[in-house]
């Protein structure tokens, strides 16, 4: 899927990894169930796993139903006949599924593929559940409710968080302004997010990609140098005072720990965590060897399992797919860093308020909270995105190899952020003398090199390159999604397009000139991300805040601070060593 990416030397361009569904849902989870009296096809050994029973007319002991007769029940399902014509001499098994209902499965002839599945309640007979096509394999296409972000995605909890996000930023003397039309499509999502809660994937998958193009195009526009006679936006006016939405930051931080504590469920991707961290202390190779119940949750880089390490040292593991406290652990950490490296961000931009105000759009922004609830990785890699945009407030050597470093642990967490790096190692150039510019760019690449070859040592000493390879990058490739418009419709050729579009502009952005301070990296930066999630087969609402920070930094980071005075001049290089950023406009 990536081969353009390949031929361009940047083949660990690659998408996020699938993110899956709650436990006793695992989303994304391809369907390996196999026909009755096969061996050797369930990829699952949960109590949810299907048992096959054989044709009976006697119920099993404890049930109520035979197995003929849930296949009698299922082949009168409209759309199971349907399938039947469809594919001559295909054909039904029966399954226990639960201790409280049945399941029938329909495969093409010579059990080659499950077409069809059908859930029936064995108390009632009646059926609860039928599918069919790719809601078949992908579970988590099928609306379970809670099987991501459990209550945060209740009207009752987002919708108040969408009012809290756009309250305090809002500008309702111009209610056409750009502020706010930003903010508003931030939250579109959520009417993506509405149709994917009720299975509606042909409606959800296209309301996904109208954001992002306009943020792509919005991040572009940021990039502009500003020019001498422009109009300067002004200081960043908010509808709530600092010292109260630092107080309305405590509250919504604590919420979501508590909500996480309380209720969040910990889907696949946390668990992957885990069970790489357990690997990693235990001396263990890290690729390959995984679980049957998360066969595939070594896609990610070295850094996502190393990163739970103090977590599952804390908190222990099973062994199971149990509650995992250390998964619950390490997402609000995640959360926690993302928030406070916002804080320091802005307040280095423009002072505390902005600080504030974009720790405050974190924690308020329901996506986030969607995140942690699902205790998925992806807080890790926007955190540590955020490390590299904190580090390029600085303008030292040790700054640049700060910068270099955390782009090397960010693109080896979930790989997609090493598009980053070449936007990362430039910024700054221009405003340097021609003299120092060599120096900086070695600086910058000797600390990704030397970065990466450190945590990468724990997969290397017991996996080749070219097994971690056909685990991440090639597994990512090859695997098919319904979930863009490229999986879903079969536009690979269309894809082919887009995902050559952003390799290309993951190079011109690092060499075109563009507005130089922080507010110009953090929308290169962005649209870096938009585009390359624009160009993946398999998209999820969980990669927002990847690039979420990124965008907030460069919509309010544009603000002037009110309480300094506006520079004569609008400077465009990044802040000195110890010293705040000057107040720029856009």
């Amino acid at each position: 899927m990536r081969r353009v990416a390949v031929i361009l030397a940047l083949a660990l361009l690659c998408a996020p990894a699938t993110a899956s569904a709650a436990r006793t849902h695992p989303a994304g989870a391809r369907s390996t169930l196999g026909p009755v009296g096969a061996t050797g096809t369930s990829a699952s050994t949960s109590s949810e796993s299907p048992i096959p029973v054989p044709p009976s007319s006697v119920p099993p002991q404890g049930r109520r139903l035979s197995a003929d007769r849930v296949l009698a029940i299922a082949a009168a399902v409209g759309e199971m006949k349907q399938l039947k014509r469809e594919y001559p001499g295909s054909f039904g098994g029966a399954y226990l599924k639960g201790p409280l209902r049945w399941q029938v499965s329909y495969f093409s002839r010579g059990a080659k593929k499950e077409i069809g599945q059908v859930i029936i309640d064995d108390a009632s007979a009646a059926v609860v559940e039928h599918w069919t096509g790719f809601q078949v394999a992908w579970t988590m296409a099928r609306g379970y409710p809670g099987a991501f972000g459990r209550h945060a995605g209740a009207l009752y909890v987002w919708l108040p968080l969408c009012v809290l996000f756009l309250l305090p930023f809002m500008n309702f003397r111009r209610p056409l302004s750009m502020l706010n039309l930003d903010l508003l499509v931030l939250l579109s999502f959520s009417v993506s997010l509405a149709f994917f809660n009720h299975a509606h994937i042909y409606q959800s998958v296209p309301l996904a990609y109208p954001p992002m193009l306009y943020l792509l195009a919005r991040m572009l526009a940021l990039l502009r140098r500003r020019r001498s006679g422009d109009r300067a936006p002004g200081p960043l006016r908010l509808l709530v005072p600092a010292p109260w939405l630092a107080v309305g930051l405590v509250f919504l931080l604590s919420f979501r720990i508590a909500l996480n504590v309380t209720d969040g469920n910990v889907i696949d991707v946390g668990y992957a965590g885990v069970i790489g961290a357990a690997k990693v202390v235990d001396g263990k190779p890290l690729y390959g060897g995984w679980p049957s119940d998360n066969e595939h949750g070594d896609t990610y880089g070295p850094v996502n399992y190393e990163a739970y390490v103090p977590f599952q040292q804390i908190f222990g593991w099973s062994g199971t797919w149990d509650d995992l406290p250390a998964a619950h652990g390490a997402a609000v950490f995640f959360d926690l860093l993302c928030a406070g490296l916002l804080f320091l961000i802005g307040r280095r931009m423009r002072g505390p308020t902005l600080g504030i105000a974009l720790a405050y759009a974190w924690a308020a922004y329901p996506f986030t909270l969607f995140t942690l609830e699902s205790n998925s990785n992806d807080a890790l890699p926007a955190a540590l995105i955020l490390a590299a945009l904190l580090a390029a407030t600085y303008r030292s050597t040790f700054a640049t190899g700060a910068r270099g470093a955390a782009a090397a642990l960010a693109g080896l967490s979930k790989l997609a952020p090493l598009a980053l790096a070449p936007v990362l190692a430039t910024h700054g150039l221009r405003e340097m003398p021609l003299r120092r510019r060599p120096l900086s760019l070695a600086v910058f690449a000797i600390a990704f090199v030397a970065c990466a070859a450190l945590v990468a040592i724990p997969a290397l000493e017991h996996s080749s390159l070219e097994e971690i390879y056909r685990r991440t990058l090639l597994y990512q490739s090859e695997r098919g999604s319904p979930f863009s418009l490229w999986g879903l419709y079969g536009w690979h050729g269309a894809q082919t397009v887009v995902e050559a579009l952003a390799v290309v502009l993951a190079l011109v952005l690092a060499v075109v000139p563009r507005r130089g301070d922080l507010v110009g990296l953090a929308a290169a930066c962005a649209a870096v991300l938009i585009a390359e999630q624009l160009s993946v087969e398999h998209w999820f609402y969980l990669y927002i805040p990847w690039f979420f920070p990124a965008v907030m930094l460069a919509v309010l980071g544009r603000f002037s601070d009110p309480s300094r005075p506006e520079p004569a001049a609008a400077a465009s290089s990044p802040a000195l060593s110890s010293r705040p950023a000057a107040a720029v406009s856009s």
